[in-house]
């Protein structure tokens, strides 16, 4: 009963995750009835709305659209991701984690559809996050340890050249 109740209460979360990074509309009506490989976008001949990361400056990363399943339904969202020569990269004894060197803050990836603050595989690194993204001057990539920030490899970023500190 408990794996039971677990298994909502990942999904529910999915869910509303993918709600608040994903807009509604028409192309999510669409059905597809196979699910697509990992980084292609499903529902074929509908476009999502404008990727929401073109305001940012990107180093080592890129932009996909992106679809997650939970519960079986099609959500799309774009994503940032690694740039293949970054993901073919030997890393050894560390995890990536998002981190923003200027307000200390973490953000997280979205590893399948379950937000994860690091992970130890580059293929996870999937960064859907625009609220923490677009509310810091700078975000970071990093490899290492986590709780050791500073220490850690810096493995790519975005600067928000729109930032504008609230006062």
């Amino acid at each position: 009963m408990h794996n039971v109740v677990r298994g909502l209460t990942a999904t529910m979360s999915a869910s509303a995750i993918a709600m608040a990074i994903v807009p509604s509309g028409p192309a999510l009506a669409a059905e597809s009835t196979t699910p697509p490989m990992e980084g292609q976008s499903s529902l074929p001949g509908a476009r999502m709305s404008d990727n929401p990361f073109t305001d940012l400056k990107l180093t080592g990363l890129h932009a996909e659209e992106r679809t997650m399943w939970p519960a079986g339904n099609p959500v799309r969202y774009w994503a940032l991701v690694l740039n293949e020569d970054l993901v073919r990269e030997d890393y050894a004894g560390g995890e990536f984690f998002l981190y923003a060197p200027d307000t200390g803050y973490y953000g997280w990836f979205l590893v399948t559809d379950i937000p994860v603050s690091s992970t130890p595989d580059p293929y996870q690194v999937v960064i859907a996050d625009t609220t923490f993204l677009k509310g810091a001057p700078h975000a970071e990539v990093r490899y290492g340890i986590p709780q050791k920030p500073d220490s850690a490899r810096v493995i790519a970023t975005v600067s928000n050249p729109t930032f504008r500190l609230a006062l």
